[in-house]
């Protein structure tokens, strides 16, 4: 299922409101989720009531020829995935943008991921959420997945993540020991056939 989505913010001197389109078709839980402007990392450490760690994949940049700047800007992609407890609790495929020194340095020196940089700068990043998606994986889970922009100034990131199970939303830390232990659990081999004692 692809839904075209967009979240609608606004708030007054005694009101906030948070709404995503087709509120009903999402839990509780994942309207948060997917509410999160560059702080994922930090929610998914609160509910799982774990540490998060991120362990990038790959991440390739163009040519730092100048400093980054607008008129010569450094792109990153960078795939990374969001682990607890050695578990992968999501997959963040970004394009990050970069036209000032500062984000350059962080994001490319100092290795920062997306979230953290943000937090560095003491910066709250615009963030606009552009698309939404439940789709079947090969295990026959429900995957929920988003495609989203964060931009401050210096930086501009389109994000797509991808949560492996909306049963991870469900069962919390049961469904966090279950695929520990189906990562732990290897078939033995079978050592019976065509051994002999003699």
């Amino acid at each position: 299922m692809s839904t075209s989505t967009s979240m609608k913010e606004s708030w007054g001197t005694t009101q906030t409101i948070v709404r995503i389109e087709h509120p009903e078709r999402y839990s509780g839980l994942e309207r948060i989720m997917l509410a999160a402007q560059g702080d994922l990392q930090r929610l998914l450490s609160a509910f799982f009531a774990d540490i998060i760690n991120v362990e990038v994949i790959y991440a390739t940049n163009t040519p730092r020829t100048a400093p980054a700047s607008p008129s010569s800007p450094i792109i990153q992609t960078r795939k990374v995935l969001l682990k607890c407890r050695s578990v992968v609790v999501c997959t963040a495929t970004s394009t990050v943008t970069l036209t000032s020194p500062e984000c350059e340095r962080l994001i490319l020196d100092e290795k920062f991921a997306i979230g953290q940089t943000f937090r560095q700068m003491k910066q709250v990043p615009t963030f606009a959420l552009k698309n939404v998606d439940v789709e079947q994986s090969p295990e026959g889970e429900e995957e929920l997945r988003r495609t989203y922009t964060l931009t401050s100034k210096g930086i501009e990131c389109e994000i797509l993540e991808v949560f492996p199970s909306r049963d991870m939303f469900v069962d919390g830390e049961e469904w966090l020991k279950d695929q520990g232990r189906t990562r732990q659990w290897k078939p033995e081999s079978d050592t019976s056939s065509g051994s002999s004692s003699d």
